[in-house]
């Protein structure tokens, strides 16, 4: 017989996963916890138990997202630090190619956007992708992989700020522009070229 907090967790996975399909079927703004908890099946309050408001369950979802590509890392954390970061990038790029593209302009009007709880998604999300990318940089360092002054946040907001903008060109673009493509002419141009001036020479 299933304990308690089994059930309080399936029902949370249950949550997450309604309005992972939900998001991709009717976008973010289009979305409401009515729809949420209607769909999942369970009372309205019940998703309050869990969660504060939409957002909060949104970015829940961005942070699931990413433990696969996590866990990719891990599992490659021997290899060279420049092939690490293309490997984090080809990850990032195909979880959010993963959405419609009507989606995925939903969810960059709603970083720059504030919520009614006037917490701004763009800000907690640029933290979370900032410290995740912090995280990898940071181990090179302590491995010796890369030197003791590597300007490791410069370098994170240089990046992310590239990152940000293929999505938005992406957006802008119709899907004419392919950000697979892109992310990987970056590499090779731009960010392997600039970690290597940091590496430590063996």
């Amino acid at each position: 017989m299933a304990t308690r907090q089994e059930n309080a967790l399936k029902t949370r996975q249950k949550l997450l996963d309604t309005t992972n399909k939900l998001i991709k079927e009717k976008g973010f703004y289009n979305l409401s916890v009515c729809d949420i908890t209607q769909r999942a099946n369970v009372a309205t309050g019940t998703f309050y138990t869990y969660f504060k408001h939409k957002e909060e369950i949104v970015l829940e979802i961005c942070k699931n997202l990413f433990k696969e590509t996590q866990l990719k890392l891990e599992k490659n954390k021997n290899s060279d630090i420049t092939k690490r970061l293309c490997l984090y990038f080809e990850c990032f790029i195909k979880e959010v190619q993963g959405y419609k593209l009507h989606i995925v302009r939903e969810w960059i009007k709603g970083l720059v956007e504030k919520n009614q709880n006037n917490e701004s998604m763009g800000k907690i999300k640029w933290h979370y992708d900032f410290e995740m990318l912090k995280n990898i940089l940071s181990q090179a360092v302590e491995n010796k992989e890369l030197k003791p002054d590597t300007p490791i946040n410069t370098l994170c907001e240089m990046i992310l700020a590239q990152m940000y903008g293929m999505f938005t060109i992406w957006c802008m673009s119709d899907d004419e522009f392919n950000p697979e493509k892109m992310i990987k002419e970056f590499s090779d141009i731009q960010l392997i070229p600039i970690i290597n001036n940091y590496k430590e020479k063996i």
